[in-house]
């Protein structure tokens, strides 16, 4: 991969991570909406914090394993299921509850957040495609995985 090409391949990743991370801050927003409860800066962070935690984490670990962060399948997916289980888990590790509805109106929402832009975005050509096998390929070999 050329430079000039890694620079925008990169700068599409950091996109990205700010899309996701506003999103998951809305998120929280909206939930604290429905329920009346302050919507000041410091409220809202307390309540996004372990699932912004989460999505970070998940997209570190979606650049370690090389998955086409653009993708629902297998990255937006793993980057969804991943943020809700582990900011869940921080959720109750702060005495914060979960109950079962919460955890399934964040799962839907989560998933409509993160898929629907990938979905939406993260279409390519054949040719990109092709391309971006080649590079991973590539930097796979020169890593001894191929």
């Amino acid at each position: 991969m050329t430079s000039s090409k890694r620079n925008a391949y990169q700068g599409k990743r950091y996109i990205a991570i700010v899309l996701d991370l506003l999103l998951v801050t809305l998120f929280a927003v909206i939930g604290r909406a429905q329920h009346g409860e302050a919507l000041d800066v410091a409220s809202v962070a307390m309540t996004a914090w372990p699932f912004l935690a989460a999505a970070v984490l998940g997209h570190a670990g979606l650049a370690v394993l090389r998955l086409e962060w653009f993708r629902v399948w297998p990255a937006g997916v793993s980057l969804w299921a991943f943020t809700v289980v582990v900011g869940m888990l921080l959720r109750l590790t702060t005495g914060e509850t979960a109950q079962v509805a919460f955890i399934v109106v964040a799962s839907i929402v989560l998933a409509v957040f993160l898929l629907l832009p990938r979905l939406l975005l993260g279409r390519r050509t054949k040719a990109e495609r092709a391309e971006l096998r080649a590079e991973r390929a590539a930097l796979d070999a020169a890593d001894g995985l191929a």
